[in-house]
């Protein structure tokens, strides 16, 4: 395809787009109009490089990814996990890190270990149903909630959770602990799959200008 196509980036709000655009700059590419932190703009361009990019809330990048609104997208690990789109994952960023963790009192260890039946509140829904069915074959109830899921095994709602876990301290402080790790988490970068056969040369330079980045920094 012509070089005059625009590429669209699609970026989850906050520290993970601020990060993505600080290691886009390391590469050479930049789009002052996103600097402007009073701009009520919805899309940024770059005319120079025919970049464009959007910011959306962290769920909804895997979605602008696969229905091609969007080329490439920028996004946590957990939220592709349990968006589960049609895109190809082809970059680990290395920030944002942190652990998807069955976590609760500690005397609910003992429920894991036996393959009770037991119920397990978590923002992540569909990372917890793959969890408990396909990798350890125990049947749970899912309680999806939106706010403090801590709070599940605190007032009696939930035997466990299922969280992101970054330091621990929050746990800890509500009596709470990692019962078992997950998988490992950080930002990760997503592209279209039309996008990756009709651009296969601009975001392949892309994506390795990026990888040697990443490994050297």
């Amino acid at each position: 395809m012509s070089e005059e196509r625009y590429l669209t980036f699609a970026l989850g709000k906050g520290r993970l787009a601020n990060k993505t655009l600080e290691l886009l700059e390391q590469i050479g590419i930049t789009c002052e109009e996103m600097k402007d932190k009073n701009s009520r703009r919805l899309i940024f361009v770059n005319e120079e490089l025919k970049l464009k990019f959007f910011l959306s809330k962290g769920p909804d990048v895997p979605t602008y990814v696969e229905y091609g609104a969007a080329d490439i997208g920028v996004v946590g690990k957990d939220t592709i996990m349990e968006e589960n789109r049609r895109v190809y994952e082809v970059l680990d960023l290395g920030f944002g890190k942190c652990r998807m963790c069955v976590c609760g009192p500690a005397s609910a260890r003992e429920l894991l270990q036996h393959h009770e039946r037991i119920r397990v509140a978590s923002k992540y829904p569909e990372i917890a149903k793959d969890y408990f069915y396909n990798k350890k074959h125990q049947t749970v109830d899912i309680i999806k909630l939106n706010g403090s899921v801590e709070l599940g095994p605190i007032v009696g709602l939930s035997d466990v959770i299922v969280d992101i876990v970054e330091t621990g301290s929050t746990l800890k402080e509500n009596g709470l602990e990692v019962l078992e790790e997950i998988c490992p988490l950080s930002a990760r970068m997503i592209v279209n799959q039309v996008s990756m056969q009709m651009e296969t040369q601009r975001i392949r330079s892309l994506i390795s200008r990026l990888k040697e980045l990443c490994e050297n920094g």
